[in-house]
């Protein structure tokens, strides 16, 4: 078996959550939370559209995070964010952490925002 370092372009990976926070190059942030090449910073939840629209030209798919279950987001934020040319997929917040820290260790173009569980 061969076994390869991972490295992550500017965008950081999740390290770890609890309830009501997210564990960031080691240091634990509370609160919802917007991951991407561009850094981590908070992030005001379904309504902070305009963040999430910021990204359009650095990524290709949205991993949004709805806490410790799966909901569906507001449709005009879906449609915005497909409509900006982002692909978006939809889970509970563990699992969308896991999946993008999967494709970004594979130099996938993502982002993650995610609310807490």
């Amino acid at each position: 078996m061969r076994l390869n370092e991972v490295t992550f372009t500017d965008a950081q990976p999740v390290d770890g959550y609890g309830p009501g926070f997210f564990r960031i190059g080691g240091e634990a942030i509370e609160g919802p939370l917007c991951l991407s090449p561009k850094g981590t910073e908070a992030w005001g939840g379904f309504e902070d559209r305009a963040r999430l629209l910021a990204l359009a030209d650095d990524i290709d798919v949205l991993f949004v995070g709805t806490g410790p279950e799966t909901a569906h987001i507001p449709k005009d934020l879906r449609h915005a964010l497909e409509e900006a040319g982002m692909g978006v997929e939809v889970m509970a917040s563990p699992s969308a952490c896991r999946t993008y820290n999967v494709l970004l260790s594979e130099g996938r173009r993502v982002a993650l925002a995610v609310l807490p569980v």
